[in-house]
C-alpha cells in the first residue's frame, strides 16, 4: 500500500508537470493569500489567544470523534477498552487543566475576582465596570 501510495503521488507530480498549460501571469505567480485583496492595513493584529482557543477547539473537537466510535463498540471492548479510553480521556484533561492555568483561554487584560462580586457578568453593558478602572479605586464608585 505504501508503494502503491508513493507511485501515485510521484505519478500525480509528473503528470502535472507534462501537462498542465504553462501561461504565467502576475496573478497566477504571487503567493496566494485567501479572500480579497486588502485596500489598508488593520488597526491591530489578531492576539495569539485568538489561536490558541482555535487550536484548542480542534483538539476536543477531535477528542469528540474518538469518542464515538469507541461508544459505539464500548461493549466488545469490555474492561482493555475502558482503561485505554480512561488513560486518553485523563491525557486530555491534564493538557486541557494545563492550558487553564496557563491562561490560554483568558480574553482581555487580567481582572480581579472583587470586580465580580454582586453584578450580573452576563448583562453588564460597559467594560470595566464604573469605579475599576486602573487609575480609580472601588470606593469611588
Amino acid at each position: 500500500m505504501l508503494i502503491l501510495a508513493t507511485v501515485f503521488a510521484a505519478g500525480s507530480f509528473i503528470a502535472s508537470t507534462f501537462l498542465a498549460p504553462r501561461r504565467p501571469t502576475a496573478a497566477k505567480l504571487a503567493p496566494y493569500e485567501c479572500g480579497i485583496v486588502p485596500e489598508h492595513e488593520p488597526n491591530e493584529r489578531f492576539p495569539v489567544k485568538f489561536y490558541l482557543v482555535a487550536m484548542v477547539f480542534i483538539i476536543f473537537d477531535i477528542e469528540l470523534v474518538f469518542l464515538y466510535p469507541w461508544a459505539v463498540i464500548f461493549r466488545r471492548l469490555e474492561l482493555f477498552g475502558l482503561i485505554e479510553m480512561g488513560v486518553f480521556l485523563a491525557t486530555v484533561i491534564v493538557a486541557f487543566a494545563y492550558v487553564l492555568s496557563v491562561g490560554a483561554l483568558d480574553w482581555g487584560p487580567a481582572r480581579k475576582l472583587s470586580e465580580f462580586a454582586g453584578r450580573p457578568i452576563l448583562r453588564t453593558k460597559t467594560w470595566p465596570p464604573q469605579g475599576s478602572g486602573p487609575d480609580q479605586t472601588s470606593e469611588a464608585a
